[in-house]
Parts: structure tokens; C-alpha cells; sequence
């Protein structure tokens, strides 16, 4: 919430229809107005006016015996005064200094309507002939703001796609080793190469993995084996690590492979390094004795040739799971509570927990379908003074009361799920996100 944009006016909306009847000139739309988005907005627009378009345009004849009501007695009543028989074009624009005051008055009204005849005749003209909607120019709504931060829109498969070589043979892409030759192993080899020197941050600064050695591995799905040491027992630990693809989504299946065979060859954990998981994924952090580690690479990673690899940026971050309850709010409905973040530290094995104060923001799908997540409820726990910083993106007095409904680690009280499903999303400060999905009885 760092920034101002402006609101436009929804196609679907009573002022988006009363604007597109002022703008085409026609009847306004008596249809029930939803307010949804899918229906676009109402544009600008440039008109192809043609003389077909302006000889059949009727609205002109009507335009033009409503304005000579006023201008033709203006007309009779200046000659008169001046002794003349001029026509509508033989009346000059500009009035003499030698004529009565009451003359010159007359002469300003009468081009005073002249001209406004001629504007309303334009509109006409412009509305009713042919045109081509300018869709980067939607009207803007200025009764409202729209406070959000910048965002872009994605989409990504939670399907693997399989491609064939020049044999009809299946390729796959997540299976090829970094000793294969081509992109896959050249992507692969950049990413051991940022994750040897980068190492992978979790929540707190101080559990961060860093590698003593990063080698090769010859397996299916695992393409290396990381050595680290553990602080405590003063031994160290075999990773074996997993990368997803360069574009796409890991799936839960890939990752319970991948654990089988950090399992089947004696690892002590598995990390899996992929730029998106799906939804299902979140839920799986144990295979057996072998503990998952998801970890999110960051989007820098797709520019690997351009990429200085310092080892300063947190290129690869661990998110851990969000500790939530459901709660029972009476009447067939249900509440969220967000407790914090569960994250697993790999050189003990233990699980510790944040508090709600290392969540930026969290999002409640109160009917989740299974492909995709809508936000239904959305709360912003934030760290210092949120209250504060929106009071000054929106440049006005916020009502305190409406804010503590977003600013809260539990959520308004719902209707229990049609789907059988809710879906909870949590982002923290860094902007890493894991959602969770519950299932309801």
C-alpha cells in the first residue's frame, strides 16, 4: 500500500452508464449494474466522421431548429437596428465600434448562440459516427482512490508440459542433470552457482545455510549435493537439492519424488529451489525422516547473465508454514486466526515460531476452488506504524475504526465454504508468500 492510482469508471457501474449514454448520446442503459470488472471500462474514443455519416445523421436537423428558435428573432431584431438584410453568413464576427451599445449586445448574443449550435452540432457529429475505442484512456472516476502497491499479472501452469524431440521422443525438463548439455543444464549450473554463494536465507538472518561445497549429483530429479555445517552438533549435513524449472510451477508429486530419492540415497534433507509451487505443495514438508525445505528463488534469477553473483541478495529465501487456527464463530460461521510463522531450522531440526509481527499481510479465500485464489478478506498486520503510512499515500484522515478491521490477526466471521475448501495466503516482509489450504467438514 505505497502508492496512489487513479480509479476508473466500470462499464458495469450506474456512473460508468450514465458516462457512456453522455458520450455516445444515446438512452441511458436501464440494465442492473454489478460492478464487475470483466466488463472492462468505458474509453475515450477518436471518431471517423465521413459526409455519409454526417447526411445521415438526423440529430442535426433537430440541433439546428432548437438554437434557430433564439437566433432568428437576435437576427431580425440587429438588422433592424442597423438598417440591414444580412444573412447568417454575411453577419461579420467581430462587432463595429461605431454601433449602440444595445446593438453590440445584441451581436454577442446572437454568435454567443451561433457558436453553441455549431459545438452541439460537432458532438453530434462525433458521437454518431464510426469510431475506435482508445483502450489505454479509460475515464477516470475522481470521487475515488485507489491505494495499492505496484503489481503485474501472471500466469503460470500448475502443470508440467512435457516437450518432443526431433524423434517424437518425450523431453523432460525437470529430469535433465546439470552434465546434460543445453539450456537445462546451463540453467541448473547457474543456480548451483548463485545458491553456493548465496547460500539460502530463512526468516532469521542468523539460520541462514551457507554451503561448504556444492558438487554434482547424478540423479533423477536431485541435480546436487550440498554439504553445511551445523553449528550445534558440530558435525555436518547432506542436502540434496532439487530444482524446479525456469518456467513453470513445481508440483507436490515432484516433490514427493524428489524426497524418495533424497531418501533412497541417504541425505539428511531435501531443499527445493523453484520460482513457484502450487497450492498443494505447501502442505507437504516430510517425506519419512527426510524434511523438505521449500525454498523461492527470486525473480532476479532469470537474469542470469546479466546477474552479479555477490551473495548479498537474498536469491534464495525459505518461508516457512503459517501457524493458523480455525475458530468457531457461531451460527454456521468460522473465523481465521493467524498465530505467526512456523520456520524449520536444519541444523537442530527443531520448528520455531514467529509471532503475527513477521507477517506484512495476509489474504483469506473464503471458498477456494482449487485453481485459483481470489481474495476474499485481506489484512495488512504491516511494522511500523501501517496506520501511519496510509494516512499519508491517501493525503486524508482515515476512519481508525475501519482500519482496525484490516489491521487484525483474525478474520471477519464467515459462512462456511460451498467448495468444502479455504485457502489462507501469507506474505511477509520480504515478500515471500505461502499459501495454505484447509479442508472444511
Amino acid at each position: 500500500m505505497g502508492a496512489r492510482y487513479p480509479y476508473y469508471l466500470l462499464a458495469d457501474s450506474r456512473e460508468g452508464q450514465l458516462k457512456e449514454a453522455e458520450v455516445s448520446r444515446m438512452e441511458t442503459s436501464t440494465a442492473p449494474a454489478r460492478g464487475d470488472i470483466r466488463q472492462g471500462f468505458v474509453y475515450e474514443r477518436v471518431p471517423h466522421i465521413t459526409l455519409k455519416s454526417i447526411a445521415n445523421n438526423a440529430e442535426v436537423d433537430v440541433v439546428w431548429d432548437k438554437f434557430q428558435v433564439d437566433l432568428e428573432p437576435l437576427r431580425e431584431k440587429f438588422n433592424k437596428a442597423l438598417g440591414k438584410t444580412w444573412e447568417e453568413w454575411e453577419i461579420p464576427r467581430e462587432a463595429d465600434e461605431k454601433w449602440p451599445d444595445l446593438v453590440k449586445e445584441t451581436h454577442k448574443q446572437w454568435w454567443s448562440h451561433r457558436i453553441a449550435r455549431q459545438e452541439e452540432i460537432d458532438a453530434s457529429i462525433a458521437a454518431k459516427a464510426e469510431f475506435e475505442y482508445l483502450y489505454d484512456k479509460p475515464f477516470e472516476d475522481r470521487k475515488k482512490v485507489r491505494v495499492a502497491g505496484p503489481f503485474t499479472v501472471e500466469s503460470l501452469s500448475p502443470h508440467r508440459v512435457l516437450a518432443v524431440d526431433e524423434n517424437d521422443e518425450l523431453i523432460d525438463g525437470q529430469r535433465g542433470s546439470v552434465e546434460q548439455g543445453g539450456e537445462e543444464s546451463e540453467f541448473a549450473q547457474m543456480i548451483l552457482e548463485n545458491l553456493k554463494t548465496a547460500g539460502v536465507q530463512q526468516a532469521h538472518k542468523e539460520d541462514k545455510i551457507a554451503f561448504t561445497s556444492l558438487t554434482p549429483w547424478p540423479g533423477d530429479l536431485i541435480c546436487a549435493e550440498g554439504r553445511y555445517a551445523d553449528g550445534e552438533k558440530g558435525s555436518e549435513n547432506r542436502a540434496g537439492i532439487f530444482i524446479g524449472p525456469e518456467f513453470g510451477t513445481v508440483s507436490r508429486p515432484d516433490l514427493v519424488a524428489a524426497a524418495r530419492e533424497a531418501g533412497d540415497a541417504d541425505f539428511d534433507v531435501l531443499i527445493a529451489c523453484a520460482f513457484n509451487y502450487d497450492a498443494h505443495s505447501s502442505e507437504f514438508d516430510k517425506l519419512g525422516r527426510i524434511p523438505v525445505l521449500k525454498a523461492r528463488m527470486n525473480a532476479d534469477l532469470h537474469m542470469a547473465e546479466d546477474l552479479k553473483n555477490t551473495g548479498k541478495g537474498n536469491l534464495f529465501v525459505i518461508f516457512g508454514e503459517p501457524d493458523i487456527d480455525i475458530l468457531d464463530a457461531g451460527d454456521g460461521q468460522i473465523e481465521v486466526k493467524i498465530n505467526g510463522v512456523d520456520v524449520f531450522h536444519p541444523n537442530t531440526g527443531e520448528v520455531r515460531s514467529d509471532g503475527p509481527e513477521g507477517i506484512a499481510c495476509w489474504f483469506v479465500d473464503t471458498d477456494y476452488n482449487e485453481e485459483s485464489f481470489f481474495v476474499r478478506q485481506a489484512y495488512f498486520l504491516g511494522a511500523n506504524d501501517p496506520y501511519k503510512a496510509l494516512k499519508t499515500t491517501l493525503k486524508a484522515e482515515i476512519n481508525e475504526e475501519a482500519w482496525d478491521t484490516l489491521n487484525s490477526d483474525t478474520s471477519r466471521p464467515f459462512d462456511k465454504p460451498t467448495s468444502g475448501r479455504i485457502a489462507v495466503k501469507v506474505i511477509n516482509h520480504l515478500g515471500d508468500e505461502v499459501m495454505k489450504v484447509f479442508k472444511m467438514l
